[in-house]
């Protein structure tokens, strides 16, 4: 079983539909897959920030049965953590949604595996998802790739949360979740759960750039994370081109690595319209 973590509100669907399908397309190996969704109502700091609605379930839980039988989609409502832990926290106004934090109760939300592979939702596999997950992480808390930015203005091993292997077993241990979940509760924090999780680990395993490629998409590149990015022409500035702008993706970055993917979103997409209808 190959057992993979998202966490957000609705919102996040396009999200993990796309990245759910490039997991899917790009693996050949045999799965099974479960994808486990942390989710949580919090509508009374932002109108937006409501559960994964039913019908984005059932649409997930439909292209992943397609692909074999024996996948599952498994959602948490993670709500009453959040209230208790979390509710008025320096933290609570984090740089993207308080659903950035959600991550952190991942070792006392009942039924999470001793491992498990979270990914932000802003993310595309490239290749086999099994040269990620078959990783060794004995001995190691998680195992997570330099972040591009980072490493040159933070330090050299200064790592990105988006594409986290986690040991949850030994993580349970060392307490690395509790750790953070006191970080993000007592001190206001730059990156909030990142900076925690940071503060809070005992020992990490350090993955080729390759498994979280932030920047660039190369022939070895695993995951194709679309985060936040600096363009210098024409002029230096900041774009936050998601993998579901398709027609961005394609004219800013030129790729095509990903048309089948996009063309399957697509359909489901439009399908759901028309259903609507």
């Amino acid at each position: 079983m190959i057992d993979v973590l998202f966490c957000g509100n609705d919102g996040v669907f396009d999200g993990v539909l796309t990245c759910v399908l490039s997991i899917l397309r790009r693996t050949e190996s045999a799965g099974p897959f479960c994808f486990h969704l942390f989710t949580m109502d919090v509508s009374h700091l932002d109108e937006r920030y409501t559960c994964i609605s039913g019908e984005h379930i059932s649409a997930l839980e439909s292209v992943v049965k397609g692909y074999g039988s024996d996948n599952t989609v498994k959602v948490y409502d993670v709500t009453k953590y959040y209230m208790k832990a979390f509710s008025g926290c320096p933290n609570e106004g984090a740089y993207c949604s308080p659903y950035t934090l959600i991550r952190l109760f991942a070792d006392v939300v009942p039924g999470i595996p001793d491992k498990l592979l979270y990914l932000d939702a802003d993310i595309m596999f490239n290749r086999d998802i099994t040269l990620l997950w078959d990783t060794d992480i004995e001995g190691y808390e998680y195992a997570a790739a330099r972040d591009h930015y980072g490493k040159y203005l933070i330090k050299p091993n200064y790592i990105n949360a988006g594409v986290l292997l986690f040991n949850m077993k030994l993580a349970r241990e060392t307490g690395l979740f509790k750790k953070a979940r006191w970080w993000i509760k007592h001190k206001k924090l730059v990156f909030a759960d990142q900076s925690a999780l940071i503060r809070s680990t005992t020992r990490k395993k350090m993955l080729p750039q390759r498994f979280n490629d932030q920047k660039f998409l190369h022939k070895h590149t695993v995951v194709r994370h679309f985060s936040k990015r600096l363009f210098w022409l024409p002029y230096p500035h900041t774009d936050n081109i998601k993998q579901w702008h398709i027609d961005k993706v394609r004219s800013v970055f030129g790729y095509r690595q990903f048309d089948d993917v996009f063309d399957e979103y697509q359909k489901i997409i439009t399908k759901g319209v028309n259903e609507k209808e």
